[in-house]
């Protein structure tokens, strides 16, 4: 509960987020193109537009995508780079190169294109990927509660002497004999050691069909007991059992990364470096090569590379795809 609470409020922050990137963002795509709402042409002056576009931008970029900006700093601490790293440099280039488009403008000296919208648009669309995964794992921890309320709550313990108690499962040790009535949970795992019965396994094996035990034959924890009452020796009990193995396995693949995960991981630590490589050269063939004026089309193609290398297709694809996946394989 206390985890699903966690969960909850970074889902919650998660979704406040995307909606008001949502937002600001709609606002500056149509900032970002006066030409088709000819209103704004007439309206605002192209410095004061640039300006409210700078304005409206810098929020999503620094506050709704600050976790990037971290990821990004903590991975070139270590020397490594990651996700994070491709989307603050995509978006920050486009940023801080509209920014300086708009000063200039504003004492007069630009007439250059701002990507204002792509750096809006691309971290509103991260995120809202990262609110998709949140909402995954939130929904594969249901699961797990699912699992746990499977198992029994209590058990028949019979004595040495033939006495039968009852007590909760927490209390069942390995070795102890454990009486089950006809229509009961098995409290936990072990092997008969008296009596047959058909026991329904379906949420545990996801057999339909109830499976005969008899004297001998092992028997799984929270599945239910049908027809006859047995006894058995129980064998694994708490963390050992064939549930608590099942519940143990979600939480770690929830955890861990998928393969294909560390392997995009793994080339984003050799694309960081090249993009970057690409993008100087761009800037120094434009600008020993291009035409008039020179510094300007540098600028603007070494930018277009960093922005062009942003993954905003995997920021959306991965989260979905997890998203999907590990509802269904939790259930």
């Amino acid at each position: 509960d206390h985890h699903k609470l966690l969960k909850e409020s970074e889902v919650a922050l998660l979704k406040k987020k995307f909606l008001i990137g949502a937002v600001l963002s709609f606002f500056v795509i149509i900032l970002s193109f006066p030409e088709f709402v000819p209103l704004i042409k007439e309206i605002i002056l192209t410095p004061l537009r640039l300006l409210i576009l700078f304005i409206l931008t810098a929020p999503v970029l620094f506050w709704i995508g600050w976790q990037f900006w971290r990821g990004a700093f903590y991975g070139l601490k270590n020397f490594t780079a990651n996700m994070d790293t491709l989307v603050a440099l995509g978006t920050g280039a486009a940023f801080f190169y509209s920014s300086t488009v708009t000063f200039l403008e504003l004492i007069g000296r630009s007439g250059f294109e701002v990507y204002f919208d792509v750096a809006a648009v691309v971290t509103t669309l991260v995120i809202l990927g990262k609110y998709l995964e949140a909402n995954a794992k939130g929904s594969a921890s249901e699961a797990i509660k699912k699992l746990l309320k499977l198992q029994a709550k209590t058990a028949h313990i019979i004595h040495e002497d033939g006495r039968e108690m009852e007590m909760p499962i927490e209390n069942v040790k390995v070795g102890d004999i454990v009486l089950v009535k006809p229509g009961e949970k098995i409290s936990v795992d072990g092997v008969v050691t008296f009596g047959s019965s058909a026991v329904d396994e379906s949420m545990v094996t996801g057999e339909s069909m109830p499976v005969d035990k008899k004297a001998g034959d092992e028997v799984i924890g929270a599945t239910i007991n049908k027809t006859g009452a047995f006894k058995f020796k129980a064998t694994k009990v708490g963390k050992e059992t064939f549930l608590a193995q099942i519940i143990k396995l979600v939480e770690e693949a929830q955890a861990s990364k998928a393969p294909i995960q560390k392997l995009a991981d793994q080339i984003t630590g050799y694309f960081v470096p090249v993009v970057l490589v690409i993008s100087i050269i761009s800037f120094i063939v434009w600008l020993f090569f291009g035409p008039a004026p020179a510094l300007s089309f540098a600028l603007i193609n070494a930018v277009a590379v960093l922005v062009i290398a942003c993954p905003c297709a995997l920021g959306l694809a991965t989260p979905t795809a997890i998203m999907v996946g590990t509802g269904k394989a939790a259930e």
